[in-house]
């Protein structure tokens, strides 16, 4: 056994633990709003609805800025305004903290695809993301 590789020729067991069913409050993405009941209670919804949720919200959310979330949720896109990019390096860097706001996540296996598409005459992007959860695949966009 080598002090630099403590682990090499043990064995190590890995406990795996079932995740629950993943639940949200339902959103409704063309207002942008939560959706109620007749009671005015949120409806919600699970699983793979759940995930495009949580993503899309996460996406639009600020992090380190609402006390409500903690500090692994959201993302951070204040560093890049009044940041000079050429348009492939503020890309390149959008995708990478896209996929450190989602990855944190433990229903995201992987994101498969990050598409950028400018809009309003390259003053707004309108991103797709998609992803393999353990619900299969999800694609959102925001």
């Amino acid at each position: 056994m080598s002090a630099e590789f403590p682990f090499i020729g043990t064995d190590i067991e890995v406990e795996e633990t079932e995740l629950p069913l993943f639940e949200q409050p339902a959103w409704d993405f063309n207002n942008d709003k939560f959706i109620y009941d007749g009671n005015g209670f949120h409806v919600i919804v699970t699983g793979k609805e759940a995930l495009k949720v949580w993503i899309y919200k996460a996406l639009k959310t600020e992090r380190f800025s609402y006390i409500a979330y903690s500090w692994q949720y959201g993302i951070e896109l204040h560093p890049f305004i009044g940041k000079v990019m050429s348009v492939q390096e503020r890309y390149s860097e959008l995708k990478r903290i896209i996929t450190e706001c989602l990855m944190v996540n433990p229903y995201i296996v992987s994101i498969d695809s990050v598409v950028f598409e400018p809009t309003n005459h390259g003053e707004d992007v309108t991103t797709t993301v998609t992803l393999t959860t353990i619900y299969g695949e999800v694609t959102v966009n925001v």
